[in-house]
């Protein structure tokens, strides 16, 4: 008996809470219904607070249920995301929704995620719209095939942005700035507005305004401008944490105002122990190091101007090398009120570039010597008779490779005769010219006869005209006659040629 007493009270309290989540369901179902119709939804608080557990919409920072329903600042969790059980048990069960809310262009269930896209609305310098978002559209009422091609002051009885701020709006595209303006608007229904229109003036190649686009945002909700705002610094927060260079700000003193989360890791503290807090005060580089970031930063400010720079910094017994960007940030009087930087590691590029160059250094040296080989070619013709043809153009460096070359290899090939071929020179100056004789001179000074082969007619005629001594060096027109001339006067009438496919 006691048993089935027990069983039929529990089935009056399931019965019970079915009741009061379905009645929940209701009241979300409306909400959603006004949102779609661009209504703030009055929601009753008693009724979504009637549930035993109040689990349909847990999620607030506190942990109690929401008292706004799909009010923004209770979806998000203490942490500053999105709360998981904002919209959880039976709100989110099939059938709980109706499926309208949920169909192509009844948005109102993600107006409140802040990756919404915004309300956009581009207009001509006529002030003919050229663009109308679903966001739009759902703010003033107007579709965009109604809205488009109609002037937008006659759809909002209102011209939010005046000609005279179009015209003050003049900064390069590049630079991506924008402008705010507030002022009232009307919808199609003739309710009233205030917004705040986030714009840009778009210019052609001649500088002529091309359009002006701006962003939207209702602001006469202060639960929905807050939660905007709060949105959108989440989504702020989370590209920067994400970020793999440091990012921060100060204020004009030097005090951490703002630290993503690889600047605090950077400097081995938690974010929050880094606020308030200046370099002196955290103590994370010796004093000499912080005096030079404190002044490098006065220079940002004073200057007005961004400034990039790489910092090689001490950290052990090695040394990291940083890209540095720093800027200075500005009121909007342009009045400097902090600084702001963008630090990026380049400790192994910086590394890898002195490993490249290393490299570089030694093939571009084994280069050299192979071609200080190949300009400097030393043939050994036969006992003791060596010859050097010379191609190309001779300069100082060569010269002194050419005379250092033949000497070596007179003296390693006890030579009494030496041949120099000239018949491959492009010309004959007065630098070939002196080289020739002074390397002549320098192996006469060994013992040995040096023959000059290859002297055409016009570079004999450029020897006489330069005045060129040539006493004591035998010349002949051709490396053919000189090797002749080298063997028939060989010591001992030797004239056996070496084969250099035999050996010596």
């Amino acid at each position: 008996m006691m048993r089935e007493e027990r069983g039929e009270t529990e089935t009056g309290r399931l019965r019970a809470e079915n009741a009061a989540l379905r009645a929940r369901v209701e009241v979300l179902e409306k909400a959603l219904a006004e949102r779609s119709d661009g209504r703030t939804p009055e929601l009753d608080g008693a009724a979504l607070r009637s549930a035993p557990d109040g689990a349909a919409l847990r999620g607030a920072p506190d942990g109690a249920a929401s008292r706004g329903g799909l009010d923004g600042v209770a979806l998000w969790g203490a942490d500053g995301t999105a709360s998981q059980g904002a919209l959880d048990g039976a709100a989110l069960r099939p059938g709980a929704l109706d499926g309208a809310a949920l169909r192509p262009g009844a948005h109102a269930a993600t107006d409140w995620l802040p990756t919404a896209v915004p309300a956009l609305i581009h207009w001509l310098p006529d002030g003919t719209v050229t663009r109308w978002s679903d966001r739009a559209e759902r703010i003033f009422g107007w579709r965009a095939d109604e809205a488009i091609d109609r002037r937008l002051a006659d759809l909002l009885a209102a011209e939010p942005v005046s000609p005279e701020a179009v015209r003050a709006f003049d900064f390069p595209w590049m630079e991506s700035r924008f402008a705010t303006a507030t002022s009232e608007a009307t919808t199609k229904e003739g309710r009233a507005l205030l917004c705040r229109w986030t714009y840009a003036v778009l210019r052609d190649g001649g500088g002529d305004v091309r359009e002006i686009a701006s962003i939207v945002d209702e602001t006469s909700d202060p639960r929905r401008r807050d939660r905007t705002v709060h949105g959108r610094y989440q989504l702020l927060l989370q590209l920067v944490d994400n970020a793999r260079s440091q990012i921060f700000i100060k204020d004009i003193a030097g005090r951490y105002v703002f630290v993503n989360r690889a600047h605090a890791q950077a400097m081995q503290r938690h974010a929050i122990e880094l606020i308030g807090r200046d370099e002196a005060e955290l103590n994370t580089v010796v004093p000499e190091i912080a005096e030079m970031l404190v002044a490098r930063e006065r220079e940002v400010i004073a200057g007005g101007q961004v400034m990039q720079f790489e910092e090689v910094l001490p950290v052990g017994d090695s040394q990291l090398h940083f890209f540095t960007v720093k800027f200075p940030i500005h009121d909007e009087h342009g009045e400097p009120i902090g600084l702001g930087g963008i630090v990026t590691e380049i400790t192994s590029l910086r590394r890898a570039e002195a490993d490249r160059s290393a490299l570089q250094e030694k093939i571009i040296a084994s280069q050299q010597a192979a071609l200080r080989e190949l300009s400097t070619p030393l043939i050994p013709l036969a006992d003791k008779v060596v010859a050097m043809p010379l191609v190309g153009a001779i300069d100082s460096a060569r010269a002194e490779l050419i005379m250092e070359t033949l000497l070596a290899g007179i003296s390693s090939q006890s030579a009494h005769t030496a041949i120099l071929d000239i018949t491959g020179v492009r010309a004959v100056d007065t630098l070939v010219a002196d080289a020739l004789t002074r390397t002549a001179r320098a192996a006469q000074l060994l013992g040995t006869r040096v023959v000059l082969t290859g002297v055409r007619p016009e570079v004999a005629q450029t020897l006489v005209t330069l005045g060129v001594d040539l006493a004591g060096i035998t010349t002949l027109s051709t490396l053919q006659s000189g090797i002749a001339h080298a063997l028939r006067h060989a010591p001992g009438g030797s004239s056996r040629v070496r084969d250099p496919a035999r050996g010596p």
